[in-house]
């Protein structure tokens, strides 16, 4: 049974999970990648779209509606006596060398790139960075030299959304990897439970299966932009019941009289 037959059967046949307990553990592995990269599809597209969006809205931004500013030993300074601040499209764009907007204020935003009197903050996800300009010795930076940085990302736009793409694989194959190790520990204890004759090589090939159905329902709740309470909780229980109803699927060892 190939890659794509199996994937579709371990959507919705427990039976077929059990079956797959004896296959050789490298067609497992290449499983686990497989369905990892499917889970990161909506990732990729995001990221490569929010990418070039901002690099196309930061040039805007520069050559529009900033004004000249210089960064200079360790500071701001800018043609304008009020913080200047831009949205665009759920990204805020903040230059402000008079010191009013402190980190803390961008940090409340939720995606935003701010050059502060001191330091430049940038804000994704949520996740807040922020570093002195003092900690780049002898920095000089204008918005000349900020927008043929921009166009020199826009001209490796594509180098760049491919390392990107590699990292977020990478990464996202270790996690599957360590979750399928857990879940099929725990299947140990499950498969004590139900009274079934199954080794933990076995018990893994099946958790890799079991992660199927979970798997593709948060790809499409995250191609769909919809978030899903207690994510995490649900999918570790979808997980396990799969599972569970996967071991019920494997004969009970004969017993000798």
């Amino acid at each position: 049974m190939n890659l794509f037959k199996q994937l579709w059967k371990s959507i919705y046949s427990p039976k077929d999970i059990a079956s797959f307990r004896s296959q050789g553990i490298g067609k497992t592995i290449v499983f686990v990648f497989l369905l990892t990269f499917i889970s990161i599809l909506p990732s990729i597209y995001y990221l490569s779209s929010a990418f070039s969006a901002g690099l196309d809205k930061a040039e805007v931004l520069l050559q529009k509606e900033a004004p000249d500013f210089t960064v200079e030993d360790g500071q701001l300074t800018a043609d304008t006596k009020v913080p200047v601040i831009v949205n665009k499209n759920g990204i805020t764009f903040i230059i402000d060398p008079t010191g009013a907007v402190s980190e803390e204020d961008v940090a409340d935003e939720s995606n935003a790139f701010a050059l502060l009197k001191d330091r430049f903050v940038m804000v994704t996800g949520g996740q807040t960075e922020s570093s002195p300009y003092s900690m780049i010795p002898g920095l000089t930076l204008s918005n000349e030299d900020l927008l043929s940085f921009v166009d020199y990302l826009a001209g490796l736009k594509g180098v760049i959304i491919t390392i990107l793409v590699i990292l977020v694989y990478l990464i996202s194959c270790v996690i599957s990897f360590i979750e399928v190790s857990i879940v099929a520990l725990i299947g140990l204890l499950i498969k004590n439970l139900a009274g079934r004759e199954l080794n933990y090589g076995q018990l893994w090939r099946m958790a890799a299966y079991s992660e199927t159905l979970p798997t593709l329902f948060f790809m499409i709740m995250a191609a769909l932009k919809t978030t899903v309470p207690n994510s995490t909780g649900l999918n570790w229980l979808v997980v396990l019941l799969v599972l569970f109803l996967a071991i019920n699927e494997v004969p009970r060892a004969e017993k000798n009289s």
